[in-house]
């Protein structure tokens, strides 16, 4: 039986006495208000009340204007640690960037998950009790934040503590797409066999990580998901935060699942620039109408062609509603960019050091771009895969 406790019921008012008020966000398409689940204090409560708490937690950790740390130590909640995933507890660290341990306040030790290690050690649990994980993920397979999430729930597994998931809406929760990752693509930027886009908030991922023995020995960790109240797979959720450097608004949070295939190619995707995955270029397409010259900065140190003008296509005229209304990703910008480019610059048009494969989770797109199939013939090549993934994922679903 799987070790699997979820709260269905939907806003709880919080006591009067924590004096903090829940966060709506009005979704733009239908007018709902949506609550996450941070903001639904009354649930959680009773399950961390006189116990040892660590937190997995970054800058979109909010409760209304509050930091759910802030909010739960204000409550008198034992919080034991914090551990920061990729881009680090503020949010603030650029892609690839080791992010390092700190304090809290002085004294609550933050411990990194993306840096000399990706999972609580022993020592990291030894006097935890329940670990909350309340992190914005943006539902796309690469985003590390759902690997971060499967080492959690291996180490309570491991170590017997349970893991409660204040779940938060998908942005990119509407519509599965994408080759499933194969076995041998495995990685920190792909560790399931799932879709690109797999329309699963990261409470009912984590529900589907438990249930179908993900785990390492397949072992199951005591899980309780506090879901999004008001919510459905067919919501728009602009997010109220930016949920890491280089995807700075919704249109970029948008366009992220079909963009991101680009950096596994000798394509700029907007690094380096303040239109990040709304941009791509090459200064081989000098001659199209857009250029623009990459720099190094904060958010995106090193980016491709840093320095050189490239010409390319500025994808930020379109609105987010019409991005939304696709329901799918777009493959034409890495078929018409090879097409154009392909080899013809100072390196091959896909990285060699085969990233574009482990975006992808298979060799095979890369081989059909190669040969020049059609979008439509290539998003034929992975739809027998997808409708055996909904199979699975509709056992783990919480919203309509």
């Amino acid at each position: 039986m799987i070790s699997l406790f979820v709260i269905i019921t939907c806003f709880c008012a919080c006591d009067a006495k924590t004096n903090v008020q829940p966060m709506t966000v009005q979704n733009t398409v239908n007018n709902r208000v949506i609550i996450p689940g941070a903001n639904q204090l009354g649930l959680y409560l009773p399950f961390i009340r006189d116990k040892r708490v660590a937190m997995v937690v970054n800058h979109t950790s909010m409760i209304a204007n509050t930091h759910i740390v802030d909010s739960l130590l204000a409550l008198n909640i034992d919080i034991g640690t914090i551990f920061s995933p990729e881009h680090g507890f503020k949010g603030t660290a650029y892609n690839g960037e080791e992010v390092k341990d700190g304090l809290y306040k002085g004294n609550i030790p933050i411990r990194s998950l993306y840096g000399k290690s990706r999972i609580p050690s022993k020592a990291d649990l030894s006097e935890i009790d329940v670990i909350i994980f309340d992190i914005q993920d943006v539902g796309a397979r690469f985003y590390t934040f759902i690997s971060t999430l499967h080492y959690i729930m291996e180490a309570a597994a491991t170590y017997g503590q349970q893991v409660i998931i204040l779940d938060r809406p998908n942005p990119n929760g509407h519509y599965i797409d994408g080759p499933v990752l194969e076995k041998g693509f495995e990685s920190f930027v792909g560790m399931h066999h799932v879709p690109i886009v797999y329309g699963m908030t990261i409470g009912e991922y984590g529900q589907m990580i438990n249930g179908e023995g993900w785990l390492k020995e397949k072992k199951r960790c005591s899980l309780l998901v506090i879901p999004v109240a008001d919510y459905d797979h067919h919501t728009s959720y602009p997010l109220p935060i930016p949920p890491s450097p280089n995807l700075p608004n919704y249109r970029s949070v948008l366009l992220y699942p079909s963009m991101c295939l680009l950096e596994g190619t000798v394509i700029n995707e907007g690094r380096g620039t303040n239109k990040q995955f709304q941009v791509y270029g090459h200064p081989i397409m000098s001659k199209r109408n857009f250029s623009y010259t990459p720099i190094s900065m904060t958010s995106s140190k090193y980016p491709k062609h840093e320095g050189k003008e490239c010409g390319g296509i500025d994808l930020t005229f379109l609105s987010p509603d019409e991005i939304f209304s696709w329901g799918q990703i777009n493959l034409q910008y890495v078929i018409e960019t090879y097409a154009t480019v392909g080899d013809k610059g100072e390196k091959p048009y896909f990285m060699e050091n085969g990233w574009f494969n482990k975006l992808a989770g298979t060799k095979k797109l890369m081989s059909q771009i190669k040969n020049g199939l059609s979008e439509k013939e290539i998003r034929k090549s992975w739809q027998d895969d997808i409708e055996k993934f909904k199979a699975i994922r509709s056992k783990y679903l919480l919203y309509p």
